[in-house]
This record gives structure tokens, C-alpha cells and sequence, in this order.
């Protein structure tokens, strides 16, 4: 049986630092009151020129220079993102091109915020399975910051840009062991980005709600994948 095996990774974070006492001077918080509720430090925002393919290129090539492989063997490429450079084409064929792929291979975008790469992961992991690919790419990027409301103290703390990559190859060895994909359509309002009409299109959540139900559904997934 062919498997999937995760042959390199890599990853990519920008170079501006935006740290919890740079948020002191910009919204009613402090250091200690994000710390001690999230962990969190410092997080990592792209420049203004600074696109989500960039980042995902970026990531890219490491994984690959990583996995002892050139650009030319990719023959699936899938980028998960909520922040895509355009409406359209895809950031994956703009990956794509960066890289010098001209085998016209398969590249393509998919959506699906947080959970985005492991979606990405699942999916190139049925290609290869079922025969129709033998070394895909899969990214996980986004530049979150630019979708990010800074007079929001509610969930602005949160969030940082970046991009990690992983190549992987057909094998006869044991790889990717399983996945398991869910949704829930109800929860659409917990977190979101609106279309406004009079302002920029920046993340709308419920914080309390988001917790509360990612702590009551994520031991169950991680149950039904083990089991």
C-alpha cells in the first residue's frame, strides 16, 4: 500500500516583532494581562509589502531544501490560507511560479481558517494514496495582521503572521497514519470576518464562546484519531 510520509519541513516567520508592551501604547492592556491569559509574548507581523505568498514561499523552499529535493519534483502544490494575496489566481500557483514549477501541476487554494492546513495535509494525502501524486506541497500561510482591527482589545493580542511547509512523498513505509475532518456551520458567528460597507473587513469573535467550544470539541478529535 502507498503511503504518505512527510519528507522536509519548513517554516518562515517575518522579520517585525510585535511584542505585548508595543500593545500597551496602543490599547487599553498590559504585558501581564495578555501573558498570563494566552502565553503569548510577541508575535510576528509581515511588512506592509510583505504578501502571504511571500511568506509561504518562503517557507517553501526551506521544505524542500530540507527534504534534499528540488523544486522541479513537486507535483501537487496546496496552500491553505484566509489571507490570499488576491481574490484570485490562487496564492498556490503564485507559489508555483516563485518556486520555477513549470510542470503545470496541480495548485490550488484551500480555505478553512485554523484548521486550513490540516486540511491541506489531508488532502494531498489522498492524492498520493490514490496514485495522483507522488510529492505535493502543502502550505499553511497567513498575514492575519492585515485583517486585524488594533483598537480591538478583544482579539487583537492574538494574532501574528507567518508560514510553515511540509513535502510529502509516496512511500511504502508508514507515514501519515490518519486524519479526521470536521465543520460545523452553526458556529459562523463566533468568528468571522464581515463584509462592512463602511470600514476595512477585520476578525469579529466571541472569545469566551470560542474557547468554550474548541476545549469541548478538540479532546474528542484527538480521541477519535487515536483510537
Amino acid at each position: 500500500m502507498v503511503n504518505s510520509k512527510i519528507a522536509g519541513t519548513g517554516s518562515y516567520l517575518p522579520a517585525r516583532i510585535l511584542a505585548n508592551k508595543d500593545l500597551e501604547s496602543m490599547i487599553d492592556t498590559t504585558d501581564e494581562w495578555i501573558f498570563t491569559r494566552t502565553g503569548i509574548r510577541e508575535r510576528h507581523i509581515s511588512a506592509p509589502d510583505e504578501l502571504t505568498s511571500d511568506l509561504a514561499t518562503s517557507a517553501a523552499k526551506n521544505a524542500i531544501t530540507n527534504a534534499g529535493i528540488d523544486a522541479a519534483d513537486i507535483d501537487l502544490v496546496i496552500v491553505a490560507t484566509t489571507t490570499p494575496d488576491k481574490v484570485f489566481p490562487s496564492v498556490a500557483t503564485m507559489v508555483q511560479r516563485k518556486l520555477g514549477i513549470a510542470n503545470n501541476c496541480p495548485a490550488f487554494d484551500m480555505q478553512a481558517v485554523c484548521s486550513g492546513f490540516i486540511y491541506g495535509l489531508s488532502t494531498a494525502d489522498n492524492f498520493i494514496k490514490v496514485g495522483a501524486s507522488k510529492c505535493a506541497l502543502v502550505i499553511g500561510a497567513d498575514t492575519i495582521s492585515k485583517i486585524t482591527d488594533y483598537t480591538d482589545r478583544s482579539n487583537c493580542i492574538l494574532w501574528g503572521d507567518g508560514a510553515g511547509a511540509v513535502v510529502l512523498q509516496a512511500s511504502e513505509e508508514q507515514g501519515v497514519i490518519s486524519t479526521h475532518l470536521h465543520a460545523n456551520g452553526s458556529y459562523e458567528d463566533m468568528l468571522h470576518v464581515p463584509r462592512n460597507a463602511d470600514k476595512a473587513d477585520t476578525i469579529v469573535m466571541e472569545g469566551n464562546s470560542v474557547f468554550k467550544m474548541a476545549v469541548n470539541t478538540l479532546d474528542k478529535i484527538v480521541d477519535e484519531t487515536l483510537s
